[in-house]
């Protein structure tokens, strides 16, 4: 087994982990909507980058049948947006709430950064670290806003 797949097995486990010390039993609505939300940005996206080789995808599941990282595009981003939405610190300052994006998105950027350098599981053709931050933060700012939306218009019917 290649340490591609092992790196994916980890990331995966890790995942399953957080999602079950980070989602509370009582917002678990909220992360599935936060998760779908996110699988429409990340299908999407994930499928442009890789039909115009902005990113490379060497090692992944499906090859075949898709260009895109499925396990990252499809589970573990999404996951892990769910994780950022329910736990958003609505009650915050502006600054503690930059804060909140700004570590989750250098965390994620540097995973990618180490995988880019060191593995086959993603390789830059037209692209930067920069511009995965900011995607980052774009889309989890639009997922944010969307389950505020969401949920607000739900509250108002019941």
């Amino acid at each position: 087994m290649s340490k591609e797949y092992i790196i994916y097995i980890f990331q995966i486990a890790l995942t399953i982990f957080l999602l079950f010390r980070f989602i509370p039993k009582g917002r678990i609505r909220e992360a599935h909507i936060a998760y779908l939300f996110k699988l429409i940005i990340t299908w999407s996206t994930g499928l442009i980058v890789a039909e115009f080789k902005l990113i490379e995808y060497p090692v992944r599941l499906f090859p075949y049948a898709n260009k895109a990282s499925f396990i990252f595009e499809f589970f573990l981003y999404p996951a892990i947006c769910a994780i950022f939405v329910v736990n958003y610190p609505k009650n915050k300052n502006t600054f503690n709430k930059f804060m909140y994006y700004f570590y989750y998105c250098i965390s994620l950027t540097i995973a990618e950064i180490v995988e880019e350098r060191y593995t086959d599981i993603l390789t830059y053709l037209h692209w930067n670290w920069y511009i995965t931050w900011i995607t980052f933060f774009a889309s989890f700012y639009m997922s944010v806003k969307y389950n505020q939306w969401f949920f607000k218009e739900t509250k108002e019917t019941d």
